[in-house]
């Protein structure tokens, strides 16, 4: 028997979900379903790749169907907030998917597209509309629609979505909407000021967690190499190039950065692309595209693509810079070992972002593995040269791990992977100049 249907979901529901080969919930599912059945508030946490979008889905397709009818002229049921194109355009996919053969109305509206074609859809009533909060604005403010009808609302990624960059825009959506309604929160992670001001859209919520806040899925392979920055493209390289047929995702900070990072690796031979704020929302879609259909094999990213996107076969996540915010790393490798399949998280730290790496195992409560290099000494305030070159990594420490002893390079037409204590010391491994 297929154990959905043993959660009280419709039987068509259930045929539809054997159909896409779906017969057993996930943890989260099991546990958020039936409390979001029965009309609860649920404030769910889970790691990354756990199944949080058909966790707040499947009960909102069952309530939509109960209805039995189709919704009035510019109204909205459901209400689906996102915080990027991606997660959005993601959501609404495996909305229709769940929903198709029946007359369920999925709207879809992020900025990027044409607001008038979006205004013209919107006139005929939507059961369910994933939305990015700016745009979802942008149409209230033109009244292409109402939500005076809604009486369902779930924010994906919540903490992120509560963010003081989200939460102005979300208390001017959540004043248009009834006071009685249904609302869930989805979140891998869910700081504590953040829960609090979630708190303030719940009413008496169900918590369902069913894995500590920051623990990556158990099936990712975690490693960090300690090097310096001029070397880290060298080093992804030569990684990269020992699985050219898997897929691989890399995660830059900056929109520049990454991509001279992808020109980089495409100038080597690597078939990239990349996804970041500078490119139109139709680069970015065709860019994922082709990743997901494995035309690409590498995507190198901002975070706008460590939320929610879930493509099953990504084997390898390399951050190549660290992020600022500990808990975007959670969600950074959570794009592997999706599906309960394996998968391997590589980190570069250089000598500026020791900060960053600690902060990061702090919140994972664990030792990440060390690749190659030594964890480097404090960078907070570096003394400045006395004359000459400036060096960091102290006493000339080399190469992967370190600066170059003396201020050159070795030669020979090799570098040396070394570790950050003085005089050239720590790990000498060569390997042929890239």
């Amino acid at each position: 028997m297929n154990q959905f249907e043993m959660m009280g979901l419709p039987a068509s529901l259930v045929t539809r979900l054997t159909e896409m080969g779906f017969t057993e919930p996930t943890p989260i599912q099991s546990r958020a379903i039936p409390h979001a059945l029965d009309g609860r508030d649920v404030m769910g946490l889970a790691q990354t790749g756990t199944g949080k979008t058909a966790a707040f889905g499947l009960p909102l397709v069952t309530r939509m169907l109960e209805i039995g009818r189709k919704p009035d002229r510019y109204t909205v049921r459901g209400l689906v907030l996102a915080p990027t194109r991606e997660l959005a355009n993601q959501i609404s996919q495996t909305l229709r998917a769940l929903t198709e053969g029946t007359h369920l109305k999925i709207g879809f509206v992020v900025g990027g597209q044409s607001i008038n074609a979006q205004m013209k859809r919107l006139e005929r009533g939507t059961d369910l509309l994933v939305a990015t909060p700016g745009r979802l604005l942008d149409l209230l403010d033109r009244n292409a629609l109402t939500l005076e009808e809604c009486s369902f609302l779930v924010l994906d990624e919540a903490d992120q979505m509560l963010d003081l960059g989200f939460i102005h825009a979300l208390r001017k959506i959540a004043a248009l909407l009834p006071e009685k309604r249904q609302t869930m929160l989805f979140s891998a992670t869910m700081p504590k000021q953040m829960n609090e001001i979630a708190n303030s859209y719940l009413q008496n919520p169900m918590r369902v967690e069913v894995s500590p806040p920051g623990k990556a899925a158990d099936k990712i392979t975690q490693s960090v190499h300690f090097i310096a920055k001029a070397e880290k493209t060298a080093l992804l390289k030569e990684l990269l190039d020992t699985h050219r047929d898997e897929r691989a995702l890399v995660f830059g900070r900056t929109k520049h950065g990454s991509e001279k990072l992808m020109k980089s690796l495409e100038k080597a031979g690597f078939s990239t692309a990349s996804i970041h704020g500078n490119k139109s929302q139709g680069q970015r879609d065709r860019a994922i595209a082709a990743f997901k259909a494995g035309e690409i094999k590498v995507l190198v990213a901002t975070d706008v693509a460590a939320r929610g996107l879930d493509i099953p076969d990504v084997k390898h996540v390399y951050n190549y810079d660290l992020p600022n915010v500990p808990d975007s790393y959670v969600h950074r490798i959570g794009r592997t070992a999706r599906a309960g399949k394996d998968g391997a998280a590589i980190a570069f730290c250089a000598p500026d972002e020791m900060g960053e790496f600690k902060a990061i195992q702090k919140v994972m409560g664990l030792s990440i593995p060390v690749a190659s290099g030594r964890p480097w000494a404090a960078v907070d305030a570096p003394a400045k040269p006395s004359g000459g070159n400036r060096r960091r990594g102290g006493g000339g420490g080399g190469g992967y791990g370190g600066g170059h002893g003396g201020g050159g390079k070795p030669g020979g037409g090799q570098r040396r992977r070394r570790g950050p204590s003085g005089g050239g010391g720590g790990q000498n491994r060569g390997r042929q100049a890239a």
